[in-house]
């Protein structure tokens, strides 16, 4: 029998410190009541501190595991993290075409938090022109999306219009995070073809190890437990300020989100007009 909890699929590399990567993929779904299921595309060495080296995996191995699991699992929503390589993300194109599938969210891994470059140009371009037009959403932060539009970002208010040309870029969605941007206040911007809708909320005094991964899993589970993006993205943030507030320091570096359980993502905001950390704009 099929299980009646809805699976997702991370597609993304192993963080050996447990704080991002597949394992606060898995968490963040097991967290949110779905099945997660996983394709490894490489192996990190690293800490909460840094990362020291990086192996990935052979393009045949990849495909083998996105056939095993493919074959045996109904897959209601993708998230893709670190592809590593421009092989790896000409194999997800490939997949993305054959399957089809409903959700596809991309956090696009391309620098980790300590500045280390985790995807080369040539793959960088190749998530640009061909990737990116197969995706839901992508969940670019402030680096990130300097790095797709090739120019900077200098302040808060260029975000809407940087999130306006992603989607120019061919995704259905950008959910753009701000906290790389100075001030008091984090801005995250959701765009998508009908409005857009900026989420405030106050900055929190700690530097978190895996806050994209977790988020973009966590916008991945609320899309297959069958909430509109909006919704989806709304959870998906709070969670991450909810894991943030009761992190813990496992090691000496970035602090690690705690482990909580979301409800299934069902928060008490069900709507912009709910939620006063929210706004609409034409």
């Amino acid at each position: 029998m099929n299980s009646p909890i809805p699976v997702v699929l991370s597609i993304a590399g192993s963080d050996s410190s447990g704080g991002a990567g597949l394992q606060a993929d898995l968490k963040t779904f097991a967290a949110f009541g779905v099945h997660g299921v996983s394709v490894v595309t490489a192996v990190t060495a690293q800490n909460t501190s840094r990362v020291e080296a990086v192996f990935t995996l052979p393009a045949h191995q990849i495909v083998a595991q996105l056939r095993a699991v493919l074959a045996d699992t109904p897959v209601t929503a993708i998230k893709l993290g670190m592809l590593g390589n421009v092989e790896c993300v000409r194999v997800v194109i490939d997949c993305l075409r054959e399957h089809h599938f409903a959700h596809v969210i991309l956090d696009p891994v391309m620098i980790a938090t300590s500045g280390d470059r985790l995807l080369g140009q040539a793959g960088v371009d190749l998530l640009r022109n061909e990737l990116l037009p197969l995706t839901s959403i992508i969940t670019p932060n402030i680096l990130e999306a300097e790095c797709l539009l090739d120019r900077r970002l200098h302040s808060q208010a260029d975000m809407l219009a940087a999130a306006q040309e992603l989607r120019g870029l061919g995704c259905a969605a950008v959910l753009l995070k701000g906290a790389h941007m100075a001030g008091t206040e984090v801005e995250d911007w959701y765009v998508d073809a009908n409005h857009s809708l900026c989420f405030r909320h106050p900055r929190l005094q700690i530097e978190g190890h895996g806050t994209g991964c977790t988020l973009a899993s966590a916008l991945a589970a609320g899309l297959a437990l069958g909430h509109s993006a909006e919704l989806a993205a709304r959870n998906a943030i709070d969670y991450v300020q909810a894991g943030l507030k009761s992190a813990i320091h496992p090691g000496k570096g970035s602090a690690v989100l705690g482990n909580f359980r979301s409800n299934q993502g069902r928060f008490t905001n069900t709507s912009a007009d709910q939620d006063p950390s929210a706004k609409t704009t034409s």
